[in-house]
Parts: C-alpha cells; structure tokens; sequence
C-alpha cells in the first residue's frame, strides 16, 4: 500500500477546493461561490497591501471560511425550517438590527406558528456561531495549516461595531483577514445578482456597523477591478494558480488525514449520521481485504468510504432529519447527494478515482440504485463492498425515521437485498464478516474516559439532549449534566460539535464499544 510518507498527486489546495464545491451548496450557493469569494478575497488583500504571508494566510481562510456550516444545520432547520433556504436568504440581509429580528421571526413562524418570534441570538448569538467557529478552526488545523490561518477562522462572525460573535470584538482587534473575507463573502452573490453597483452600495450600507470603513472605502474604489475576479470563467484554475507556495504534494498519511477530517465534517451536518463515515471505512476496508482485493484498491475503497457522503453537505436538513416519509420532490433531492460528491472529485486523478466510486456507492446491480441506475457488471467490485457497507451501517444507525437495527437485523436486511438482486453476495458476507469482528468492549479509554462518561459521549455527539440521555440510561438528568461537564473538561472541549468530533476521531461512536451491543 506504500509508506505513510509516500507523496500523493495530491496538493491541499486541490482538495480545499474540491470540498468548498459543497459546501457551497451548504450556503444555499451555486457551485463555485468560494472560489470566487477567494478570488476576490485575494484582490482586495492586494488592493490594501498585504504582505507575502498575510496573503497566503488569506489564501487558505478564504477556502475554509465556512467548513463549520454544517455544524449547526440541525438546529437551524429545527427552529427555521429549510436550513439551504435560510442561508441563502440571510445572504440579503445585515445579520444585526431590527431587519434581522423580521427575517428570523418570519422564518419561526413559518416553522412553528404558536411560538414567540426568534431573535438574532437564536441564529446569530447563539452557541451555534461558536460551534461554527471552533470546528472550522479544527478543521484547519487537523489538514496541517498553523495559527496564523486558524485564528483568523475564529472572527468570521465578528463585527466592527462589536455586535458580533462569539467574543464581540470591536474594529481593528479583528484580524484584517477576516475583515476582508467577511466582506468578499457578501458581494460576490451580491455582485452575481445586481452587478458592481449593487455590490457596492451594499458595502456602503454596511461599512462601519458591520466592515471596517477603510477596507470599505478600498473596495468602493477599486471595485470593478476587485469583482472581475468574481466572473472569472475557470474559477477552479484561477484559485489554484494563486496557491501561495509550491507546496508538495500530500503524503498519503496527510490525504488520509484529510479525508477523514472531510468525513467527520459531513457526518457533524446531522446527529442521525455522527461517526457514519468512519463506520463504513472501517468496514468497507476489512471485507475488501477478506475478499483479497489488492492494497491499492483497498485503499482507494477506505479513502472513498471516508467522503462518499460529502454530497450530503448539499441537501436541506428539513429532509436529512425529517422524521416521516420522503415525498418523491424530497427523495430526489436526497438521492442528488451521490451525484453532488462525485461532480466534487474530479481533479486530479488520485481524486476523480475517489469521486467516481463515491458517486456509486448507492447503485445497485438490479439497475433500482441511483444516480445513474448502473447495474450488474457495470458495478466494480468495489463498489459492491461500498454498497453493502453503507448499507449496514446505516442500519445500525438510529436514522429519524426509525431506531437503530440490532446486527441480526440489519445482516438479514443485507440478505434480503441480495436474494433481490440488488447487493452482491460476496461483498455482503465480507461486511457481515467485518461487523461480526468488532464485538467486544475497549476496556480502556482516551482522555481518561470512564465507560459511562464514553456511553453518555456518544448519545450526546448523536444529538440527544441531556434528558433524552438520563432518560435512556435510567439516571438522574442532573447526573447526565455532571458527567457531560466532566466529559467536557478531560477532552478539552466546550461544544456538542467539538465533542462529537473527538468520539468520531476515537472510534467511541460504535455501538459494541459505546454501548455494549453485540453486533
């Protein structure tokens, strides 16, 4: 399979890119938004002099700014409903004032009639903007990237009047960088829709409440030049020829590293799917190898199993988390999931390699899977091991809809497909091989964890509330607190999605060794 240290084809700028496509899509924005916002982020920092390492700092804020935005899609949509819809809109409007308080309170209502009008701290003030900027911060530093980078990534919500979140800096205490991406952020849709003029009077509207009145001004002056980064026809080309250095490829221990850090963030979009990615990757990789497939392909099945849901960043929580029947409009735009990651991965070939089996991982060999319907020897064998994969461990998964399977369940539910046609027999007995390895409980923990503290870990990292957790476990709701906070205090975190992270990155979201299940 090759040394950790190997080079990859790879560069970091590629998949930064490769990912800021969905999330895109996270923003309630066409593919390709963060490219631009990039482009003009770049420009402006020119416009203002920056130096050679402010630049390349700038260079990788402006592609990580909102990494984070799945972090808090559920309880967006919980409280606003479609949360692609709300993003979207929010784009039009000064998050602060009295127009934020209309646009949350028509959004509430909508949602939930009898309830009090939301105010921006639901959405804006609340402990999801932390959560926001703590896990894009996470992000950047779990691909490699220091604090000159992961420290600006924190300010994104600030403001220059000191209105902002989460620490309510005021003016020049935020960092130059984050003003500026704050700002290219805006006027790139604002600039799509209504042209330069448009951009500009909005920067107008807003320079001194929410930008830097300077940094204003600059882009004011030097706008059309700034914007026409905003139509440039290859955007995919124009960003990575700015890469700040020639910086070497990945190694293949930095790409798997990357692309479990993509997985984990995907998965963080809903409670339903927390440590899904990890789940089939581990799968997924054993029964390749039970089945003696090569290395290389083993590991392009592992390394695909990791993202091969990052599609999902592209579809509204309304419907990830919905706890009824899909209508048919609603399982389209679900089913849309397997297409967005592979129009995600194209370049360079290391990627397409994983984009084109991501984008199969729902096919089936009768022909019912979809996007494309592909079927029978259409199928490599390791999609099949994908397919069946996933499959299972989805089931094993509490999904809104339904509860979790137990492991006899779930292996005749994988039976029953192949006595249809649609999973291969082969693929299916290695994974039901690879689960049944895994029972048995971890005796041990990291960070200290006790066995209840890590039981209590992974039912909050799946969204339960701490009543929903002493419930479960016959406790006290107060004894649930008590060891949340301790749970808090030896891992280091402050958040659900910090927490949610770290059981991900530990493997303490399985259901042997969180819960004592026997698959």
């Amino acid at each position: 399979m090759g040394s950790a240290a190997e080079q990859t084809e790879v560069r970091l700028a590629e998949l930064l890119a490769s990912f800021s496509l969905v999330v895109d899509l996270g923003l309630g924005q066409p593919m390709e938004h963060v490219l631009r916002q990039t482009l003009v982020a770049l420009r402006l920092g020119d416009v203002v002099g920056l130096s050679g390492e402010d630049r390349a700092a700038l260079y990788y804020i402006a592609l990580l700014a909102w990494v984070g935005c799945g972090s808090d899609s559920h309880e967006l949509a919980t409280h606003f409903g479609d949360d692609l819809e709300w993003r979207a809109a929010s784009y039009e409007i000064d998050p602060v004032g009295p127009e934020a308080v209309a646009f949350l309170s028509r959004r509430a209502a909508a949602v939930h009639p009898p309830l009090a009008p939301a105010t921006p701290r639901q959405a804006t003030g609340s402990s999801t903007v932390f959560e926001h900027c703590v896990v894009t911060r996470q992000f950047a530093e779990r691909v490699g990237l220091g604090e000159a980078v992961a420290r600006p990534l924190v300010q994104l919500f600030e403001r220059w009047d000191g209105r902002g979140r989460p620490d309510r800096l005021h003016g020049a205490e935020i960092s130059i960088l984050a003003r500026i991406v704050q700002l290219a952020d805006i006027v790139v849709p604002v600039h799509r829709m209504g042209g330069v003029s448009a951009a500009v009077d909005v920067v107008r509207e807003r320079t001194g409440s929410q930008w830097d009145p300077e940094l204003a001004d600059a882009f004011c002056a030097h706008a059309t030049d700034i914007l026409a980064a905003a139509a440039e026809p290859d955007c995919w080309e124009s960003v990575l020829a700015e890469e700040p250095t020639l910086r070497s490829h990945l190694t293949a221990e930095e790409l798997d590293a990357a692309l479990e850090a993509i997985g984990d963030f995907t998965d963080l979009k809903s409670p339903f799917t927390t440590g899904h990615a990890r789940g089939v990757a581990g799968l997924a990789a054993e029964a390749a190898r039970a089945l003696g497939l090569p290395d290389e392909e083993t590991q392009l099945i592992r390394r695909t199993a990791l993202v091969q849901d990052a599609g999902r960043m592209g579809v509204s929580n309304s419907i990830l988390d919905k706890p009824g029947p899909l209508t048919t409009a609603e399982t389209e735009r679900l089913q849309m999931h397997a297409y967005y990651v592979g129009r995600m991965f194209r370049q360079p070939a290391t990627l397409a390699r994983i984009g084109a089996l991501a984008a199969q991982h729902h096919e089936r060999l009768d022909g019912s899977g979809y996007p494309h319907g592909r079927a029978g020897g259409q199928l490599s064998m390791a999609a099949r091991v994908l397919g069946a994969a996933d499959t299972y461990q989805a089931l094993v998964e509490n999904r809104a809809d339904r509860p979790a399977y137990d492991a006899a369940t779930a292996a005749g539910h994988l039976r029953s497909e192949v006595r249809a046609g649609g999973l291969d027999a082969d693929a299916v007995g290695a994974v039901l091989a690879a689960a049944g390895q895994t029972s048995g409980r971890r005796r041990t923990w990291p960070c200290g964890l006790t066995s209840r503290e890590v039981e209590v870990l992974a039912l909050i990292a799946r969204g339960h509330t701490t009543r929903a957790v002493a419930n479960r476990l016959h406790v006290a709701e107060k004894t649930v607190g008590n060891h949340v906070e301790h749970i808090y205090a030896k891992i280091g975190s402050s958040t659900r999605a910090e927490a949610s992270l770290f059981a991900m990155r530990y493997g303490l979201l399985d259901s042997a060794s969180a819960f004592g299940q026997q698959r």
